[in-house]
């Protein structure tokens, strides 16, 4: 369940984003991975902030951006809960964003190391 996987998530927190977008996007990674689906409860607030040891004020405005980006909703006294089409939303905007902001790049550099299409296909199959 979503939230047996929820404590896997890294309770390290980097120095580079704010917290509460950290948390936004941990939540945003577990739906595209299919850890988190649609109609599953998110931990509370509370315990999100007890087991992170962070502000629930922070967790609650992380919690704020899903609600505002429409993947989830909150259910007065039950919680919050991942919206129908949650997932297949998220990776429709993020496939378009890496068409439109990083393939461009990484394209350039395939074309200016002369990398191989098969090569580079074999590279990726190698990872998986």
């Amino acid at each position: 369940t979503a939230k047996a996987e929820w404590s896997l998530m890294d309770p390290k927190w980097s120095d580079d984003l704010p917290i509460y977008r950290q948390l936004r996007d941990r939540v945003v990674t577990m739906l595209l991975e299919g850890v988190l689906a649609d109609g599953d409860a998110l931990p509370s607030e509370r315990s999100v902030a007890a087991e992170y040891r962070l502000n629930t004020l922070t967790v609650l405005k992380g919690y704020q951006e899903l609600v505002d980006e429409e993947l989830v909703e909150k259910k007065r006294g039950r919680g919050m809960f991942v919206l129908p089409g949650a997932r297949e939303r998220l990776m429709s905007e993020e496939k378009h964003r890496f068409l439109e902001k990083q393939w461009p790049d990484i394209a350039a550099t395939i074309q200016r190391l002369h990398i191989d299409p098969e090569q580079l296909l074999a590279s990726l199959k190698d990872t998986e």
